[in-house]
């Protein structure tokens, strides 16, 4: 009789969980991503040149990334990527930081010469990728995704680059015009499918404005999107004013936007300073939207084992909290890494409810 009674209780314990569970949106977790999540290792020669000629800068360059498969393995639910638009092809196949050192490591000239999308970090001296191209960046991700189906959904943030760099024989990228956009949107649904993403239509419902949406219908399920890749462009004004024009509320588009509280594409912004943005981040998070910020920035956390912007994000209610440190840098000496206790992927929101650490979950 007690090991029926036992037996019961168990069942109603673990049915209240499961119940309670069911109730979480995504909104309502908070989960770690990685910073330019692409980015592999500057050539050692190259390295001691930058820090020669400008070492304020190579401070900030000097880190990389595990492959991208292996950051989702260790828990990275927020990813980003940089890219580039080069539609001929050929554009960035011949980096200049290449031609100033010896013994470079080999680089795939004949994959950056293919047309389309590439993804790196800065033109001719932050070069080296793990995948220069970004449709091949897509398959990895969705191959993992298939491989792991109930997963917390990933966030891809998209920093789309177009800066000129005022140096003689730098490479000058071509600006996001509103058919390089397109091509963006086309790339991702082509090769992810629109049933692995979580689009603005998915949100936004029968709602006429998607900040209506998720103000007043909040945001879809934890357990309904498992599986999902959510794309969060990262632009100026112009760009998102281009990506906006002819799709009011992003009808038809597969990137939320980086905009304002009060305009009817609102639903996620990025405030990367926890320290300077806590209060307003704090609000956003309260009435729904979901934000990103980041726990480190440019090596400086890393090389002073400084967690306090790590716990100012966490406290902030931020859904994504970026870091270049899910594991200590190999670079410099650091303990420096950031995690939740219970190397959970995910916790539940602070601001949005009591802060606890939710059982391991893919």
């Amino acid at each position: 009789m007690r090991s029926l009674i036992i037996l019961f209780l168990a069942v109603v314990i673990l049915s209240g969980c499961s119940e309670k569970k069911s109730h979480l949106r995504l909104n309502d977790i908070q989960f770690v991503g990685s910073h330019n999540s692409y980015k592999a290792q500057i050539d050692p020669g190259l390295m001691e040149i930058l820090y020669q000629q400008d070492s304020n800068l190579a401070v900030t360059l000097d880190y990389a990334h595990l492959p991208i498969e292996e950051q989702l393995n260790l828990g990275m639910r927020n990813l980003e990527l940089d890219v580039f638009h080069d539609p001929e092809g050929g554009r960035y196949d011949h980096p200049l930081g290449l031609k100033v050192i010896e013994n470079a490591t080999p680089f795939n000239s004949e994959e950056m010469q293919k047309p389309g999308l590439k993804v790196f970090h800065v033109q001719d001296i932050d070069f080296r990728s793990h995948h220069n191209l970004f449709v091949d960046a897509l398959r990895n991700i969705k191959d993992w995704s298939d491989m792991h189906p109930d997963h917390v959904p990933i966030v891809i943030t998209m920093n789309l680059k177009d800066e000129v760099i005022d140096r003689e024989d730098f490479v000058v990228p071509l600006p996001f015009t509103r058919n390089a956009l397109d091509s963006v949107d086309m790339e991702i649904s082509v090769t992810l499918g629109l049933e692995k993403l979580l689009t603005p239509d998915d949100v936004r419902g029968n709602f006429s404005e998607l900040e209506g949406a998720i103000l007043k219908n909040g945001w879809p399920l934890l357990e309904d999107v498992r599986g999902k890749i959510l794309f969060l462009l990262d632009a100026g004004e112009q760009i998102n004013e281009l990506y906006i024009e002819d799709h009011p509320s992003l009808k038809g588009r597969m990137m939320f936007v980086n905009v304002e509280e009060g305009s009817p594409e609102a639903a996620f912004q990025i405030l990367n300073n926890p320290f300077i943005s806590f209060n307003k981040i704090q609000d956003l998070v309260s009435k729904g939207y979901m934000v990103r910020t980041r726990s480190d920035a440019n090596t400086i956390e890393a090389r002073e084992n400084d967690y306090s912007r790590w716990h100012k994000a966490r406290e902030s209610g931020a859904q994504v909290i970026t870091t270049d440190y899910y594991v200590p840098s190999i670079f410099f000496p650091s303990d420096y890494s950031v995690g939740f206790e219970s190397d959970s992927v995910y916790v539940l929101n602070p601001v949005r409810g009591k802060i606890e650490s939710a059982s391991v979950d893919q």
